[in-house]
């Protein structure tokens, strides 16, 4: 068991092949049974933050494309398109099991303005204070080189470290950080712990990918190594695993742990 201190804030990001089929649609017994697991961290007394990857898969669908564009332009239409319709799956699912939400549109200068920043922090707050579960994403309507964070590992992680949250959990379609590309090596080895983002550590994660996401196991890294600074203990897991999130909090040895030595 891991020795986890008492959880007050936990960043949960679910990354988009966790939230789709195998031919890139929305699975909503997936959705579902996230809302489940995330309202109830929050009955157990946890200010919880979801950071949806998706909008884009859901834009695809909505507008009957064939593949997922290519072009910014095309992107960023289709993520206005999908982040309404990936919103109205989340209050449905959430509204079930008596769970407000409400949606942040975030892109890098926020976190990199003084001002900016303290204002989001302000809103996480308030949030929180009206016992509402924030979902978090990149504004890729908005978005241009210059201010975006580029993935939505990366954007859970400073996102952590801005509301001072405890935990951070990457879900994905992998069981966590393996020695090899387990898709590749039948004789990968998982991970169970890491205390410390070095380049051996890093290559690891390079060449990997999803089939529908944007991040992959690299990208992960990289959040941990953002969180880890920040003092926020991290974990990678497969979402597919049932009831995930509360064995993680409970303290069991799944998918792989950034942080210090318990």
């Amino acid at each position: 068991m891991r020795n986890w201190n008492q959880i007050r804030r936990v960043v949960v990001k679910i990354g988009t092949s966790s939230l789709t089929h195998n031919n890139g649609k929305l699975a909503f017994q997936k959705i579902d049974r996230l809302a489940r697991e995330l309202a109830d961290l929050q009955n157990q007394g946890m200010h919880v933050v979801l950071v949806s990857s998706g909008a884009i898969a859901a834009g695809v669908a909505a507008l009957h494309l064939s593949e997922r564009p290519h072009e910014t332009a095309g992107k960023q239409a289709a993520a206005a398109v999908g982040q309404a319709s990936l919103m109205q799956l989340y209050e449905k699912f959430f509204s079930e099991y008596g769970q407000s939400v409400a949606q942040i549109l975030l892109t890098r200068d926020v976190m990199e303005n003084e001002e900016r920043r303290e204002n989001a922090a302000n809103t996480f707050e308030q949030l929180f204070a009206y016992n509402v579960i924030p979902i978090v994403n990149e504004n890729d309507t908005i978005s241009t080189e210059e201010i975006e964070f580029g993935d939505n590992d990366r954007l859970s992680a400073y996102v952590a470290a801005l509301i001072g949250a405890d935990l951070l959990i990457l879900l994905s379609d992998i069981d966590g950080l393996y020695t090899t590309d387990p898709s590749l090596d039948p004789d990968a080895e998982l991970i169970h712990q890491v205390t410390e983002i070095t380049n051996r550590i890093l290559e690891m994660g390079r060449g990997s990918h999803t089939k529908v996401g944007k991040g992959g196991m690299y990208t992960k890294l990289l959040a941990a190594e953002i969180a880890m600074g920040a003092g926020v203990n991290m974990v990678i897991a497969n979402a597919a695993m049932p009831e995930v999130l509360d064995r993680i909090v409970q303290g069991d040895e799944i998918g792989t742990w950034f942080g210090k030595q318990n």
